[in-house]
């Protein structure tokens, strides 16, 4: 295998254990292709850290050991996993999503005697990504929440012993990895039946980002409601923004300034609801007298914003709540129990929803 290995070289990070490679053995970085790991953990292998899992170590350090390496036995006594915690891996912190999604899986996690590690899942020049970062806290389990991580991500994370639970991920998970999320295609049904009901028939919708599968699970929810209804489904009446405020004004600016304008808006969150908000006070719309607003989430702000925000609730915090329990069992060697959990929601209806002033017809059914 060896001979296949790049003998030169250098690998930021670990310039120090550079300097200890035999003449003529094969880098850190060959080592690590070879292995199929990170640098990094290499690293950790060769100066005897405690936070790589058994299988990992040993496939390690017989490559290391046939390249010549000279390293230390592990010590048992530096870096070892603080049993008592439990990660948290987030986008961002922002958003009262985020607070109460935390506030969920801080509740189930301190009755088990634990604490709660957050760690954003960003990358910044010069700092290790957050997968190193939990492996080299010695963690034994962590919810990922909002956070998609890849098939290698989750091979790393595996190779380290760390149990994983999905909350709301992105893209389809890799198989045989738990997710807890919402209800999100009977919320988007829910939420277009309701506009139905008020006599809108031109109904349109600001989506987030279109490669996220449970905003596009909201999206096909409304469709569905539509076709039931007999109306037609306009794809020219869904734009997306990215989930923030600021990308949903521009989307609701161009439902709203297009020849025939819906009548109504359902935004796949709380948070693009207000852009909404915004996109109509620019066009002189009152809400609800000329359009309509449905929301998802049910966070605080729909309930604080003039007049009051119509929307899908989703129980974030007890999805929180029943990841940190997944993860538990998980942690503690116990099956998951299920692959996907989805909990439910259900429309509240508040303020910023009412009839058409007048008849509202959408295009007719090919």
């Amino acid at each position: 295998m060896f001979a296949q290995l790049a003998t030169t070289g250098h690998h930021a990070g670990v310039s120090s254990q550079i300097r200890r490679r035999p003449a003529g053995a094969p880098t850190l970085a060959a080592i690590a292709e070879a292995a199929g790991v990170a640098v990094p953990t290499v690293s950790k292998v060769l100066n005897g850290r405690s936070d790589v899992s058994d299988a990992t170590r040993q496939r390690v350090t017989d490559l290391l050991l046939r390249a010549g390496y000279p390293f230390p036995e592990p010590d048992p006594h530096r870096g070892a996993p603080p049993a008592g915690l439990v990660d948290l891996v987030v986008p961002g912190i922002e958003g009262s999503w985020a607070t109460f999604m935390l506030a969920g899986v801080e509740e189930v996690v301190s009755e088990a005697g634990k604490d709660v590690v957050v760690t954003v899942a960003h990358q910044r020049p010069g700092t290790a990504d957050w997968v190193d970062r939990l492996i080299a806290r010695g963690s034994r389990g962590a919810v990922l929440a909002l956070v998609t991580p890849s098939p290698e991500e989750i091979a790393r994370l595996s190779a380290a012993g760390i149990s994983v639970v999905l909350l709301d991920p992105g893209a389809e998970p890799t198989p045989g990895v738990p997710t807890v999320g919402a209800t999100n295609w009977a919320g988007g049904y829910a939420a277009t039946e309701f506009l139905l009901a008020l006599g809108h028939r031109r109904i349109g919708v600001v989506g987030g980002l279109a490669s996220h599968r449970y905003g596009q699970a909201r999206i096909d929810g409304h469709r569905s409601a539509m076709v039931a209804a007999g109306e037609r489904f306009s794809p020219e009446l869904v734009r997306h923004g990215d989930w923030t405020r600021g990308g949903a004004v521009l989307a609701a600016t161009r439902l709203l300034t297009s020849k025939r304008p819906p009548t109504a808006i359902f935004a796949c969150s709380d948070r693009m609801a207000l852009g909404v908000y915004e996109a109509a006070a620019a066009r002189g719309l009152r809400i609800p007298e000329d359009l309509s607003v449905v929301g998802f989430d049910d966070l605080p702000e729909a309930r604080w914003i003039t007049p009051s925000l119509t929307t899908v609730r989703q129980p974030v915090r007890e999805m929180g709540s029943s990841a940190a329990r997944i993860l538990l069992r998980l942690t503690e060697g116990q099956r998951a129990g299920t692959d996907r959990l989805e909990l439910s929601t259900v429309l509240v209806e508040r303020a910023s929803t009412a009839p058409p002033r007048g008849p509202d017809t959408a295009d007719p059914v090919d």
